[in-house]
């Protein structure tokens, strides 16, 4: 497969672009995820021209809004620059499936970033970049390299970015309902496994699609879905998914086939078992046992199975 264009934070793939001229090289984002990932590296701060090393500097509440200043001098204001070079990237960020952030930055933190506030941190802040980069492109997956070391943000991260690649794929083409209402019904069981009443919702997006709406719904459905993944999916909602596809097999499986599959999906409802293991299972069940709807359907294997995401959660 051709790899996913990803941007990230120069530091973590180790440039030697920090304030203090050093880096923070993340092997598992360069190694394991470079694998699948073709990263675009940025360093805001470098970028705009405050140079390698320079001062460090902090958010900080003036009274009239959050500014950007250096640690030492808070004359130095670097809130304009910051933002002017970030405005800067739209056209490359516009062509990205994610972007993975410095924790803790003020120009690149996602969030609970430190704001000085009479001198007192409160870690209620986003950097100046990672904040224009989530409010210009919110369906665009984002994520810090800190948070990934929690199995299920990372699982959750990377299944968006496939999502999204999909997506961009599906746009290449001319766009078709018959396109759009595809892709919904091979993602359709990975919405329901982040959150029911929002998968129910993106099926009525898709039944009232017709040929004078199409493109005002791909834009709302594209919203829409990617707000529902982005809330992680719980180990209930993934039990109650594998139950619904296990529901696809009922006449074709005998009794003691049956057992096995129910006690394994309650193994793992009880927290026994990885969700890779009756996963394996069902897949197993349908390659004797095709089904078109499943044969297509995206939650089977949602990412490369080298990645091996689903193991931990």
């Amino acid at each position: 497969m051709n790899k996913i264009p990803v941007g990230v934070s120069s530091c973590l793939l180790g440039h030697q672009v920090r304030y203090d001229g050093g880096h923070q090289y993340h092997s598992y984002i360069e190694r394991t995820l470079g694998r699948y990932f073709l990263f675009r590296p940025f360093c805001p701060e470098a970028e705009a021209g405050m140079g390698v090393p320079r001062p460090p500097i902090q958010l900080r509440d003036s009274g009239a809004g959050i500014r950007c200043v250096g640690v030492k001098d808070h004359q130095w204001d670097v809130t304009e620059q910051l933002q002017r070079t970030a405005g800067q990237q739209a056209e490359w960020l516009a062509g990205l499936c994610g972007y993975i952030l410095k924790k803790d930055s003020p120009s690149c933190g996602m969030e609970r970033v430190k704001v000085y506030i009479n001198d007192i941190p409160a870690k209620i802040g986003h950097g100046i970049f990672a904040d224009y980069l989530q409010q210009t492109f919110p369906a665009l997956p984002v994520e810090e390299e800190g948070r990934l070391g929690d199995p299920g943000l990372r699982e959750n991260f990377i299944r968006r970015v496939f999502v999204l690649h999909r997506w961009r794929q599906l746009c290449a083409q001319p766009l078709t309902a018959h396109g759009l209402m595809r892709f919904h019904s091979r993602h359709k069981l990975i919405a329901m496994s982040h959150d029911q009443n929002q998968a129910k919702a993106l099926g009525r997006m898709i039944a009232g699609l017709h040929s004078d709406n199409l493109h005002a719904v791909a834009e709302q459905y594209l919203l829409a879905l990617m707000r529902c993944l982005k809330i992680v999916a719980t180990r209930g909602n993934h039990v109650n998914v594998l139950q619904h596809v296990q529901g696809y097999l009922k006449r074709s499986l005998d009794s003691d086939d049956k057992q096995e599959l129910t006690e394994t999906i309650e193994a793992y409802r009880l927290g026994n078992l990885p969700l890779i293991v009756p996963l394996t299972l069902l897949r197993h069940h349908f390659r004797k046992q095709p089904d078109d709807f499943i044969a297509e359907s995206w939650y089977m294997q949602p990412h490369p199975a080298e990645l091996c995401l689903l193991n931990e959660i």
